[in-house]
């Protein structure tokens, strides 16, 4: 398989020095993972570059990511905005859906919530699972527009049947609360291998102060797994 992976990598090395765009792309995600190459931020973010440069939407978007997160080049949240906001005018999901999270928290572009909302609605009118997760915490938190709970939470089950981790969790907490908890597990299984570590402890510690002991059960399996 590692030996796929390489061969694989190195057709579409090839490809993107031939001047491909969608080639380009994919070695700038490859490199950014170390995906059959070795992993080099530096690397992935030139490649999404040359993209970006030759119109692909997704490149734009991981540019944006990359000035964000500082992958393979300095954190510059005005940058990260701008490439954002040229991926979501190509009509790119998460393009709309990083915008949202620049607008909802200050950062390279003015914040403002109610802007924030309309671009997370944006996003999940086009399936984007993790949106319809950041729609529904508005609607349940009356952040921007009225407390409609029913609304959130036919957002978080949506969300969650996308497979979306927070969603999951989302959803997880609304069926517990109805008393499904064997329901409730599943989902938060499901959720706990896509979820980053800095997620995964505030929610074992959330699951701890469930009245629920097959809850509680999670919450050790997390700690235990290393990954909070």
């Amino acid at each position: 398989m590692a030996i796929d992976a390489a061969n694989a990598a190195t057709r579409m090395r090839d490809a993107a020095r031939g001047g491909d765009a969608a080639a380009q792309a994919t070695l700038g995600q490859l490199y950014l993972d170390g995906h059959g190459l070795p992993r080099d931020a530096a690397e992935g973010f030139y490649w999404f570059q040359e993209a970006a440069h030759r119109g692909v939407p997704m490149a734009m978007n991981m540019v944006g990511r990359c000035h964000e997160n500082g992958w393979g080049t300095q954190v510059d949240h005005d940058r990260a905005a701008a490439w954002y906001r040229r991926a979501a005018d190509h009509g790119l999901d998460w393009g709309f859906y990083n915008l949202a999270h620049a607008h909802a928290n200050g950062r390279g572009a003015a914040q403002d919530v109610a802007r924030a909302f309309a671009l997370f609605a944006h996003a999940a009118s086009m399936g984007h699972a993790r949106a319809m997760y950041f729609l529904g915490h508005y609607h349940e938190h009356g952040l921007s527009v009225p407390v409609d709970v029913a609304r959130a939470c036919a957002l978080y089950e949506k969300s969650a049947e996308l497979g979306d981790y927070r969603g999951r969790c989302a959803w997880a907490s609304v069926l517990a609360g109805r008393g499904q908890v064997d329901d409730a597990a599943a989902l938060l299984r499901a959720a706990i291998p896509d979820a980053p570590g800095h997620f995964l402890e505030p929610l074992a510690g959330a699951l701890d102060a469930s009245p629920h002991q097959a809850l509680h059960d999670i919450a050790t399996q997390i700690r235990a797994s290393g990954r909070s």
